[in-house]
């Protein structure tokens, strides 16, 4: 009976350590994930972890930290000047269907870089990431598989030195 049903117990200190280590993995990822929108430059973790540290968030040990990042960012959002890395992409359209999707593209592009129309369109833009599983499948529906979606970039980020005039 124990054995089928019975639960392990987890020491004080292994339970603090394991929360300490999501603590640490989900300011990871919204450091990965977000920048400052002003100069388009990535937070560090220390940064993360302390604006998490301020808004009292507490970790839920049951829900994946992919989940709570997400969660964090929404609540980071609030106190913080962050946002999502935009997604660069490229899409290579049909000519025939490559005007009526664009209009359909339109709103969720936040930037077009560049825009290539002769036989077919190609266009390198940059989106939200929350906006691309949206995106990839209105592709997919209305081009019937002839339209392609490459993700040039993950994250749209400043690297470098900052510039001082």
């Amino acid at each position: 009976m124990i054995l089928s049903k019975g639960e392990l117990q987890v020491s004080d200190k292994e339970r603090h350590t394991q929360l300490e280590q999501m603590f640490r993995d989900i300011a990871t990822i919204v450091a990965d994930k977000c920048v400052n929108p002003e100069t388009k430059r990535p937070y560090t973790v220390i940064l993360i972890e302390r604006a998490m540290k301020d808004i009292h968030y507490s970790v839920k040990p049951n829900k994946s930290t992919k989940q709570q990042a997400l969660e964090v960012i929404r609540q980071l959002k609030e106190t913080m000047q962050i946002e999502r890395a935009h997604m660069r992409l490229r899409f290579i359209l049909p000519a025939k269907e490559g005007k009526k999707l664009k209009e359909k593209l339109k709103p969720l592009i936040k930037v077009t870089e560049s825009e290539d129309f002769q036989e077919q369109l190609e266009m390198v833009c940059l989106i939200d990431p929350g906006c691309f599983r949206e995106i990839d499948e209105l592709i997919r529906s209305e081009t019937k598989g002839k339209g392609s979606l490459e993700v040039l970039s993950l994250k749209d980020v400043e690297e470098g030195d900052e510039k001082l005039e």
